[in-house]
């Protein structure tokens, strides 16, 4: 059993987008925790996981979850599920980093499909 402590000075990193980081808190086939760091102005791709389960949950800044037919802000303190087969982008449209927890079952290793082309402009925005 491994009970060794993980925190991002420790974890394995890495970067995408050119300019987000990621810290793999826990990289498990069954459970992933991911803390990620993502500047104002970026975001990934639109896209969606046929197996895998998601859960965000801020810690610092304000986040947009953006979906098919809305987008949802949440900020530190709150978190946003994402079932198998949400179309989804994460983004942050605030003037500062967002960092976040993303915890997902199972892993989204080999379990993504991006979208080709952009996802239809929201017609209800939550929270903004």
């Amino acid at each position: 059993m491994d009970h060794r402590i993980s925190g991002i000075d420790t974890a394995e990193h890495y970067t995408w987008g050119g300019v987000c980081d990621g810290w793999h808190l826990l990289k498990d086939p069954t459970l992933s925790v991911i803390q990620e760091r993502v500047p104002p102005g970026a975001g990934e791709a639109a896209h969606f996981h046929v197996h895998a389960r998601q859960f965000f949950y801020v810690l610092s800044g304000t986040a947009t979850m953006e979906f098919e037919h809305e987008s949802v802000t949440f900020a530190a303190g709150q978190g946003l599920h994402v079932p198998p087969g949400s179309r989804h982008r994460f983004t942050n449209r605030s003037d500062a980093d967002v960092v976040f927890l993303v915890i997902s079952s199972p892993t989204t290793a080999g379990d993504r499909t991006n979208l080709s082309g952009a996802m239809p402009t929201p017609t209800k925005l939550e929270g903004e």
